[in-house]
């Protein structure tokens, strides 16, 4: 690091420090759990990442008077270097990230770093504009979101084609004077969004922020923790989540409730009708595991009661049994601090197995935006709510 860039960070250390309004605490504002490469795309080909450049607009979950960027290589299978990194909010002001001073840096698995204090300004709902070139060849190792992609390192429009690819910044962290209580949704793909509308902000976890913002402006944030394929009892394609919740949820600042919902890949068998799934008591025991830890750290836990997926092509009656079995445990056993009923939101009255036509895709497990939206408007907003004073509740 040269002279100059260590004295522009020691005066930007400087300025946070000396800033009132800014000697406050870090929150999340936007999260990306760190997910194995799933080799998306064909067998000789597999997506991944040479000499691009990748362009991610970040809608901010809370304000931000500063943010920090974070990057992992968690659960990589290689070293991963990335240089180039830049950030921009709404004044279109583009900043160099840099991590320890360094602009290029090299993660070794296992590792992720945050970036040096970024002085810039966001309102909720504010897009933060995050750009990082990859030499490669490497592949993305958190969880899919939207981004768009170009050549080399010279800047991507704005107009440029939205794909949904594995990308590495798995967290931005924002400054506040007001920090927020954070709400984690912890799932699998039905979290993660993998069916809605690709950059609409149309999946579950986002309708619910826009609900509690709209509730009690300011008050909290949602940390979207959903990996497609993710399971309870066993590893995936991804850690299971008893494995992961250190990593998603405990190392999270400022977390007050974890909605959780997941175990859809556990029951059903693996493509072939031979190999069935996990039993409904194996699911129960992990869930029972996961509410313990959380309720150490004095974190709410709300239980999504599995939604239906006749139809789908993974499909049988041992899975539909125990499904059942599991909501019924979810609703009944009052070992959840409160349960959101995804399953009734969603559910066809005509046929209690699979979820309503206007609300699931074409592959009837993953629902649809409006499906998204009736989850999210099945959760009461009360045991939320009642977490903080500044509302009047």
């Amino acid at each position: 690091m040269t002279r100059s860039g260590r004295i522009a960070v020691a005066a930007l250390l400087a300025a946070l420090a000396a800033t009132p309004a800014l000697a406050q605490e870090w929150r999340p504002a936007w999260t990306a759990a760190a997910a194995p490469a799933r080799f998306d795309g064909p067998p000789e080909a597999p997506l991944g990442y040479r000499n691009e450049t990748i362009r991610q607009d970040l809608r901010m979950g809370t304000a931000a008077e500063a943010v920090r960027i974070r990057i992992s290589n968690e659960v990589g299978l290689e070293p991963l270097t990335l240089n180039t990194i830049t950030a921009a909010g709404p004044d279109g002001r583009v900043l160099p990230v840099t991590f320890g001073g360094l602009t290029e840096v090299t993660l070794p698995v296992g590792v992720a770093l945050v970036s040096d204090p970024l002085l810039i300004s966001l309102e909720r709902a504010d897009l933060l504009t995050v750009s990082l070139h990859a030499p490669g060849p490497t592949r993305g190792v958190v969880r899919r979101s939207a981004v768009r992609l170009g050549q080399g390192t010279a800047p991507i429009s704005a107009d440029a084609e939205l794909v949904r690819r594995q990308s590495f910044i798995s967290a931005v962290y924002a400054l506040s004077d007001e920090p927020p209580s954070v709400v984690v949704t912890l799932g699998d793909s039905i979290t993660e969004g993998a069916s809605s509308t690709l950059g609409a902000e149309a999946d579950w976890p986002s309708v619910l922020g826009r609900r509690l913002e709209a509730a009690c402006p300011g008050a909290f944030v949602i940390a979207n923790a959903g990996i497609s394929g993710n399971q309870v009892v066993r590893d995936g394609r991804s850690p299971n989540v008893r494995a992961r919740l250190d990593r998603d949820v405990l190392s999270l600042p400022g977390v007050t409730h974890v909605i959780l919902i997941e175990g859809i890949n556990d029951i059903r068998h693996d493509g072939n009708p031979a190999n069935v799934g996990r039993t409904p008591e194996e699911v129960i025991a992990s869930y029972r595991q996961v509410i313990a830890r959380l309720h150490l750290r004095g974190i709410k836990v709300i239980g999504g009661t599995l939604t239906a997926f006749a139809g789908s092509e993974r499909f049988d009656e041992r899975s539909e049994s125990a499904r059942q079995t599991i909501n019924a445990f979810i609703r009944d056993s009052g070992e959840f601090d409160a349960v959101a009923d995804f399953d009734r939101a969603t559910l066809d009255p005509n046929q209690p197995d699979a979820i309503r036509a206007d609300r699931v895709g074409n592959d009837k497990l993953h629902p649809n935006d409006a499906g998204y939206a009736a989850m999210a408007e099945a959760i009461d907003l009360t045991t939320i709510l009642s977490a903080v004073e500044r509302c009047g509740r």
